[in-house]
């Protein structure tokens, strides 16, 4: 019994010093952009947002933060799947959902996309889940597959790709290489057009708030203090008010998990005026 109290208290001590850990290293590290107080906002740029993986730990609150805009007339959500939370935000006549399976195809979206202005893109996989090449094709073939159709049928500004590439995407792991050349590829497409991408390096992302339960509250008041979690509505706040900003941050801005909240932070500010 003495063994099994013992191991129980490394165990926990272990895990205290690993959120220590990691609280100072985002405290200390995070948080590059700031942003500018006196920016612009168009109030158009987010007229018609697009959303991919929206039933995953991020989408549904991207869907939600869309849906609660008061300048988004229109959020078409591309799924394979119907969930609960999608069918309740639908009944708001804002939110169309789109059931999609060929995420290298968008020939059936042809007639939708030159209105969009905005993507959020949230669609993705642990890389523990599927093998190397079936990670390759979900995070780089599938994001650039859409950007090149989305380009072929409208190049006019305002235009905004947010991609979650997630934190750790800066290593040399395989799955870390393929979202990086997606970062960067997209960035690539987007030059010399109306097209601005954006990769969020996020940290922990809290699903929305009808999917979330004790568990995930709990991981993110831990991580809260070194800025290393987000709630998945706050960091659709932040795409959006990005969006608006569109003199602010340029193409191929890299945007980590404090600056999220930065710009989420703003975006309640401007919302509540």
């Amino acid at each position: 019994m003495k063994i099994v109290k013992a191991v129980l208290l490394f165990a926990l001590m272990a895990l205290v010093l690993l959120v220590l850990g990691l609280n100072a290293w985002g405290y200390f590290t995070l948080g590059t952009l700031e942003p500018d107080p006196n920016a612009r906002r168009d109030g158009g740029a987010n007229r018609v947002v697009m959303i991919f993986g929206a039933t995953g730990r991020a989408g549904g609150g991207l869907v939600e933060a869309a849906a609660d805009d008061p300048e988004v007339e229109r959020v078409y959500v591309v799924t394979r799947r119907r969930i609960p939370l999608l069918d309740s935000l639908e009944t708001t006549g804002k939110v169309e959902i789109l059931l999609h399976q060929d995420y290298t195809d968008y020939r059936d979206l042809a007639d939708i996309l030159p209105a969009v202005n905005t993507v959020l893109w949230a669609l993705g996989t642990s890389s523990l889940q599927v093998d190397e090449a079936t990670y390759t094709r979900i995070h780089v073939d599938f994001p650039l597959a859409f950007v090149r159709a989305w380009l072929a049928a409208r190049q006019e500004a305002p235009m905004a790709f947010h991609f979650i590439a997630g934190m750790g995407t800066d290593g040399d792991a395989a799955w870390a290489r393929d979202k990086r050349f997606t970062e960067t590829e997209t960035a690539r497409l987007a030059e010399g057009n109306g097209l601005r991408s954006f990769s969020y390096r996020s940290g922990y992302i809290r699903p929305a708030d009808a999917q979330s339960n004790g568990l995930h509250y709990m991981l993110e008041a831990l991580m809260a203090p070194g800025a290393m979690a987000i709630s998945s509505r706050d960091l659709g706040r932040a795409m959006l008010e990005i969006s608006a900003r569109t003199e602010e941050l340029p193409n191929g801005t890299v945007i980590d998990n404090a600056d999220s909240i930065a710009y989420a932070r703003v975006y309640r500010e401007a919302m509540a005026e």
